[in-house]
């Protein structure tokens, strides 16, 4: 199908409704964000797909339904505000919800809760009951075509182009189009639609936002719309088993397999909703052994004649691919909202007065009152019979309990507000000290964790004071065994003893504890004490081996020194050492020293009767050092010392003078 819109963005439709920008497009009919700039409001606008438009048909269906939602008057449904034709343009201008879909919501979150769950579908009931009661049906409920607005707007949207859809394909090719995972088993079998077909739908979204899931799965929209024929849908307890029994009860209503067997309307749905909302505990959820629920087969039971469970499709069945959906989707955009997926089923419709296995449905004009027909039917009132009493006894023996949650440690507010959430009364005790647990947090609650409790009944949070703090004593000068018992007498616990040097303290008394002294310390936590091992060892490199042993002599150890192979260090210097500068030393140790042999000794050379300067000369060649005695500079050396070798680097005296 061609679906090029000739109604560009930027185009003015009718001199009132501004094009701005696409939301969402399906095989009929794509959305557009538009602005009426009459009034200065947000507007949808759904514009048909010109093939489509050019049907007369279908723009008669199209703007019949257009008008028939326009008149209706419900908060939980979108509102229709104008409809018009420019050229080969026919577009309905309506309310625009910017929130998201409940399909959105259901991929954002799985499954809701049962409250939010039920909060959603009186909603959705909502705005179906007022479509029902003006006589249109919508056809293709499903998640898409519900909206969430601001705070707790729940909005049916999509009334029209299904319905003019059919209508148009029924003229042509006698098809029937719907939405598989939502079919009613009368849409499939004799392409008959009723109010009752959208309680269907209903039922069957209740359960896929109970459940997380679709009753009816396969891998084709095919096997999937088989399934709503020949198969009940299942409980959802069978999926999530902590759902109460009621709601078990409130989906096998809705999606009985016999039409006859449902609520005749939305209203009615709502109402049987309501009237089990009011007897039905939903909080807190059901603990404990899990009480079967009903089997809906049983329950609601499905009258059925010759092949009514028969599914079969003329040569001419077919799934339609992308892009032949129900319609367009009320925006948001996105494929979901867009409609047009792939679970669109088309199948063949019957012939005239086909109905399949179900009996034609009696005029408008009468309706069989709803509690003779379900609500007073001996079955149905053992159901909820058995229902009323399963919940009765699970209240009375563990609904009406549950455990204290576990908020120990938490911060004291927040604790309270889980306790609170749960249903329980809080008031908070005096505090008490503890060492595990940190000051303002819980240390415990009575009743203790874990203990069963009614709903409404009081728990009392006991806040930890933090550990028990005493001033650390001042030990420092104290021999060991009498720091210890001063830190046992103030009320805490000596724990491990390190050492240290130390110049001024002596040797085994006490220099310091950690933590230090006069600091606030839990009484259960241990003190480390820290005792002087004397003073530190003198770092000896670059000294004399005399002057290291006399500073040893001093401090009452030895020193035990090793030359070396050779060193340009003059003879018994100390190079290095061990244990290093600064380690503990006590009485009687011995400390290693490495000195050094000297430098290696060269031959002097003879430099008697040598010019000063020339004396000089050679000698500094030869790696001395000159010292210089006697007469003036230029007189000749009379003698000099030492003579023959000397180490390399030492120095050389010499006497100048006249004696020669």
């Amino acid at each position: 199908m061609d679906t090029t819109l000739s109604a560009p963005i930027g185009q003015l439709l009718d001199g009132r409704y501004l094009v701005e920008s696409q939301l969402a497009r399906g095989g009929m009919a794509t959305v557009y964000l538009g602005r009426d700039v009459r009034l200065d409001r947000a507007v949808a606008l759904k514009i048909a797909h010109p093939e489509l438009a050019r049907d007369p048909e279908f723009t008669r269906r199209f703007i019949g339904e257009a008008r028939a939602v326009a008149r209706l008057s419900s908060p939980n449904v979108v509102a229709v505000f104008d409809q018009g034709t420019t050229g080969d343009i026919n577009y309905i201008a309506m309310e625009y919800v910017p929130g998201p879909t409940l399909r959105e919501l259901l991929n954002a979150r799985g499954r809701l809760g049962p409250r939010e769950a039920l909060d959603v579908i009186e909603g959705v009931l909502a705005g179906l009951a007022a479509a029902h009661e003006a006589g249109i049906i919508h056809r293709d409920v499903k998640p898409e075509n519900v909206l969430l607005g601001t705070g707790a707007a729940v909005k049916v949207a999509d009334f029209g182009l299904a319905r003019a859809a059919a209508g148009l394909r029924n003229t042509k090719t006698g098809l029937l189009i719907g939405t598989a995972a939502y079919l009613a088993p009368e849409q499939v079998s004799s392409s008959s639609s009723d109010e009752r077909s959208d309680v269907y739908a209903a039922g069957v979204m209740l359960f896929e936002m109970l459940t997380g899931s679709q009753p009816h799965t396969g891998d084709t929209p095919l096997a999937v719309a088989y399934k709503h024929v020949n198969a009940v849908v299942p409980a959802p307890s069978s999926l999530v088993p902590e759902l109460p029994s009621a709601l078990d009860a409130l989906v096998a209503l809705a999606t009985s397999r016999d039409p006859e067997l449902r609520p005749p309307d939305a209203g009615h749905y709502l109402q049987a909703i309501a009237q089990v909302r009011r007897g039905m505990p939903l909080t807190p959820p059901r603990r404990g052994a899990h009480a079967a629920p009903p089997d809906p087969g049983d329950a609601f039971p499905i009258h059925q004649a010759g092949n009514a469970t028969t599914f079969s499709l003329a040569s001419t069945g077919r799934i339609s691919g992308p892009g032949g959906g129900g319609g367009a989707g009320e925006y948001p955009s996105g494929p979901a909202a867009a409609g047009g997926a792939n679970n669109t089923m088309i199948v063949p419709a019957g012939g005239p007065g086909d109905h399949g296995p179900y009996p034609p449905r009696q005029s408008r004009g009468y309706r069989e009152p709803f509690l003779q027909r379900w609500l007073f039917s001996r079955r149905i009132i053992a159901v909820l019979a058995v229902v009323v009493i399963a919940a009765a006894a699970w209240w009375l023996t563990s609904g009406q309990y549950f455990s204290v949650p576990r908020v120990v440690k938490l911060p004291v507010a927040s604790a309270a507000a889980e306790l609170k959430a749960a249903g329980l009364l809080v008031t908070v005790g005096k505090p008490r000290n503890s060492d595990s647990v940190a000051k303002g947090d819980v240390l415990a609650t009575y009743p203790g964790i874990g203990a069963r409790v009614k709903h409404g009944a009081t728990v009392t949070i006991i806040p930890s004071q933090g550990p028990v703090l005493v001033s650390v004593p001042n030990v420092t000068g104290q021999q060991l065994q009498a720091a210890e018992q001063a830190l046992r007498s103030a009320g805490l616990t000596p724990g491990t003893t390190s050492s240290r040097a130390s110049a001024g303290v002596p040797s085994g008394v006490v220099v310091t504890t950690i933590p230090a002294p006069f600091t606030q310390w839990p009484k259960d936590k241990p003190v480390q004490i820290v005792v002087s091992a004397g003073p530190p060892l003198p770092d000896f490199t670059g000294q004399q081996l005399s002057q290291a042993q006399a500073t040893a002599a001093t401090g009452g150890y030895n020193i035990d020194p090793e030359p070396v192979a050779k060193s340009s260090e003059p003879a018994n210097t100390i190079l290095r050492q061990q244990p290093q500068a600064g380690t503990p030393i006590s009485a009687g140790e011995v400390v290693i020293v490495w000195i050094s042999p000297g430098p290696p000794e060269v031959p002097v050379p003879n430099v008697t009767g040598e010019n000063e300067h020339q004396a000089i000369q050679q000698l500094v060649q030869a790696g001395f050092t000159v010292s210089v005695q006697g007469g003036t500079f230029g007189q000749r050396v009379t003698s000099y010392s030492p003579t023959g070798q000397a180490p390399k680097g030492s120095q050389i005296t010499i006497v100048v003078g006249f004696g020669l």
